[in-house]
């Protein structure tokens, strides 16, 4: 395995890793629901799961609704 054959610096490790950046997420508004949420994920909006628009999963409904 190749080792460097000198020391670098901190300063010059630094500045070879300042372009490693976190990126903002992109952010999406849900056709049907008007909600924010990042691209390309599923998201929850009042008890329901949606991915593109459509509904996945499905609230649970409450248990004394039912009674």
């Amino acid at each position: 395995m190749p080792n460097p054959k000198w020391r670098h610096s901190k300063t010059r490790k630094r500045k070879r890793r300042t372009h490693y950046k976190a990126e903002t997420p992109q952010l999406a508004t849900c056709k049907t629901t008007g909600a924010i949420h990042i691209m390309h994920h599923a998201h929850w909006h009042e008890g329901n799961l949606y991915y593109k628009g459509h509904v996945v999963i499905k609230a649970a409904e409450e248990a004394t609704a039912e009674a």
